[in-house]
Order: structure tokens, then sequence, then C-alpha cells
């Protein structure tokens, strides 16, 4: 959906997260099947059957989906669910934005996440045909998807990235873009399912003569 829309909709997921973690909730499986929009392009988190309520700075259950997991999870380390959350919140920035998944897992020795914890960026974002991405936008995600969840930016320093404040940036205005966009696609089905109908309906007629 490229970088404009990442912006709009990670706005508002970093609105929802922080508002979960400052009830000292967290989610664990935070996931693009687990966002829901209504009409306006409005989120909302939904499906909190992993959610913890208490103590989540040192949680040790295995709980998420694979893809969207963070290394630590996986591992069985205590972790802190602040930082896996936000390990989730990048795979889902990253697909919003590249249309694909940024690695298979976030283990050491997958292929694609591996590039990242060794340091081979540039060979990283070539193989995710990413080199059209902005700079900004790559240190952002690279930082997110740290091995070490210490390394990880907080909320706060997401929000101060250079990224999120490169220029000016209008939320409204990718708003309307989006819904334009949306409303210009479901014409386009629309009209190719008359044209369907219509030849179904001739054919159909052929039959009868």
């Amino acid at each position: 959906m490229g970088e404009d829309a990442g912006r709009f909709f990670a706005l508002q997921l970093l609105d929802a997260i922080e508002y979960m973690h400052s009830n000292r909730v967290c989610h664990r499986d935070l996931k693009l099947e687990n966002i829901l929009l209504d009409d306006q392009l409005n989120i909302k988190i939904a499906d909190f059957g992993f959610a913890s309520y208490k103590n989540i700075d040192c949680l040790k259950s295995y709980r998420g989906t694979m893809t969207y997991m963070a290394p630590e999870i996986k591992e069985g380390k205590h972790y802190k669910g602040s930082q896996a959350d936000l390990f989730s919140f990048g795979v889902i920035l990253f697909i919003l934005i590249q249309g694909i998944f940024p690695f298979k897992e976030a283990r050491t020795e997958e292929y694609f996440y591996n590039l990242l914890c060794s340091g081979q960026f540039d060979i990283y974002f070539q193989k995710v045909n990413g080199q059209a991405l902005s700079k900004d936008f790559r240190d952002l995600i690279v930082r997110l998807f740290s091995y070490d969840p210490a390394h990880r930016p907080t909320i706060d320093e997401i929000r101060a990235h250079p990224w999120f404040n490169r220029d000016p940036f209008n939320p409204e205005a990718v708003r309307r873009n989006l819904l334009l966009d949306i409303q210009q696609k479901q014409q386009i089905v629309l009209k190719r399912q008359q044209e369907q109908a219509a030849q179904k309906s001739h054919r159909s007629q052929q039959v009868q003569l």
C-alpha cells in the first residue's frame, strides 16, 4: 500500500497499542487478521484470546502466530509483552507497505531473518524487493526486528523516528485517497460482475432459443 498508507495505519496502531500497554495489557497475537476496519478506515484491534492482563513484563508462555511472533517467544525465554507486541507491529507495518511477509519466522536459522540478524541489510532489502523503500523506513523496520528486544524502539521512540517526521504528513488526505482508491476498485469489480451476469443471461437465452 506504500509508505504513506503505512504511516496512516501505523499511527492508529501505535495509539491502540499504547492504550493497551498503559493499562497493563499485552496482546501477543497482533496480526492483520486481528485488525478490523470501519467504513472510514478507523482500526480496532480484536481477539484478545492470547492477551495477558498482569505481570506483562515477565512472561514465559508460548503465544502468538508463527510469522508475527518475536524470537524470544519462539526460544522459550522470559520476555516483556510490550516488546513482543512491537515486534509484531513491525511485521504488520512491513506487510502493509511492501505487500509480503518480511520473513517466514523470526528464527536466526531462517534465511531472511538471519540476513537482518547478521547485519546484511543491503542484501535483505534486495531479496525482498525493498530497494525503493525510503532510508528512514528501512532503518525503523530493522530496529523493530531486532533480535535483542532491548534494542527495539519504544512507542515514544517510534513516534519520534525520522520516518514519522521526515515531511508534512496529512492523515486525512491519505484517508481520502485510500477511500477513493477502494471506491474505484469496487466499481471495477461491480462492472465486471454485471458484464459476467449479462453474458450468462445472453447464453441462457441462446440455449432457450
